[in-house]
């Protein structure tokens, strides 16, 4: 399976390397006809492909500002430009959470500067996005369970019925995201959401995700929740919010893996989350 692919020919894509291989794509890094790197996301076949194919489109809206620029789309082959090697997450280990929070917050102001591009008309209603959550509460509810699943499909029924704005969403924001490269900072792999701008702040509480020390960190939360609202013009309590039921969908997601472990962890955060909430 990872013998050399074939690529469009108008491309001018060659010297293909398999950077990784993931549940729903192979990743490649070639070189273009003058020389300049660049990324070919190969597409299989799975459940989410048209969540893939709606960021293809959200990249082409936002035309490399704040993002990869979409160099090509072929079928489920997305030509991309080179983001880097330097993830956020790096600039975390090496110069502190705080660090990288900032500049997380700058990321999301550059994705919410005004375009005057028509939206893509398949963006997905972020309404849409919460359906595992709303069954999971629906069941705990018909089975006599006040649970935080319940709790936090209440909170985001009152998100989703009443959105600071409606914007264009990246949709899967987190440190191993936001990459460094020739342009600077850039941002990879959306999703192609439309909703609540706090939406795109939410993940970011909950990574990385190996460091539990300071997702649960109720200063942490605190400070990240400051720094985001003030970047999208919100209230903290609002990206709080947002935090705790995406944290909940997130487990829900999980859930219906079957994945207890990373279920139990979400639920952790998200409980933590809740704990700073009640502090505003």
């Amino acid at each position: 399976m990872n013998d050399a692919p074939v690529f469009p020919a108008h491309w001018e894509a060659g010297d293909p390397v398999l950077l990784t291989e993931t549940f729903s794509s192979r990743i490649w890094k070639v070189r273009l006809a003058d020389g300049t790197p660049a990324i070919v996301k190969d597409l299989k076949p799975f459940d989410d492909v048209e969540d893939e194919l709606r960021g293809a489109h959200y990249l082409a809206w936002r035309n490399g500002e704040g993002v990869v620029r979409l160099l090509g789309l072929d079928g489920k082959r997305m030509l991309l430009e080179y983001a880097g090697e330097r993830h956020l997450v790096d600039d975390l280990n090496a110069d502190g959470d705080n660090a990288a929070t900032e500049i997380a917050a700058e990321m999301l102001e550059r994705l919410f500067s005004p375009s005057d591009t028509p939206l893509p008309p398949d963006l997905q209603l972020l309404r849409e996005r919460f359906v595992s959550l709303f069954e999971r509460a629906d069941a705990h509810r018909a089975a006599g369970t006040r649970s935080i699943y319940v709790e936090a499909a209440d909170i985001a029924e009152r998100l989703l019925s009443n959105p600071c704005d409606m914007r264009p969403l990246h949709g899967d924001i987190h440190h191993e995201n936001i990459m460094h490269g020739s342009r600077g900072w850039l941002v990879i792999d959306p999703k192609g959401v439309l909703g609540d701008p706090a939406f795109d702040a939410a993940n970011l509480l909950y990574n990385p995700l190996d460091r539990d020390d300071l997702c649960l960190n109720p200063d942490r939360i605190a400070h990240m929740a400051e720094v985001f609202a003030k970047a999208l013009g919100q209230n903290p309590a609002a990206i709080l919010d947002h935090a705790f039921a995406y944290g909940c969908l997130s487990a829900a997601w999980h859930a219906e893996d079957g994945n207890a472990k990373d279920e139990s962890r979400e639920l952790a955060v998200a409980a933590a989350v809740r704990d700073v909430r009640r502090s505003y």
